[in-house]
């Protein structure tokens, strides 16, 4: 007799997180469709954006393409020590900030 309410418990907790699984399972697989059908659609009908020219990322603002930048901590420097630029870690490209890195709107 005490065990039918372990039974119970266990079964009824492997029916709800059994549940949770499912529902993630499926609500991903949704998503994951709806976000390529609308890449779909923004690479047939979207504008090439401008500003990167449809390529998603430019060469980087910071450093102009050196991956170095010349910092110093003090106000008036006596010596200056070149970092790896902290926009494109040393990449010496950024994401386009207009279109998000996609290329098109």
């Amino acid at each position: 007799m005490p065990l039918e309410p372990i039974r119970f418990l266990r079964n009824g907790t492997g029916v709800v997180l059994g549940g949770f699984v499912i529902a993630n399972v499926v609500s991903t697989a949704a998503l994951g469709a709806f976000r390529l059908t609308v890449e779909e659609k923004r690479k047939k009908s979207g504008l090439c954006c401008g500003v990167c020219r449809g390529k998603g990322f430019y060469i980087c603002k910071l450093c102009k393409g050196n991956a170095t930048i010349r910092w110093s901590p003090l106000y008036d420097p006596v010596c200056i020590n070149p970092c790896l630029c902290p926009t494109c870690d040393g990449h010496r490209v950024q994401r386009c900030l207009n279109c998000i890195g996609k290329g098109r709107f």
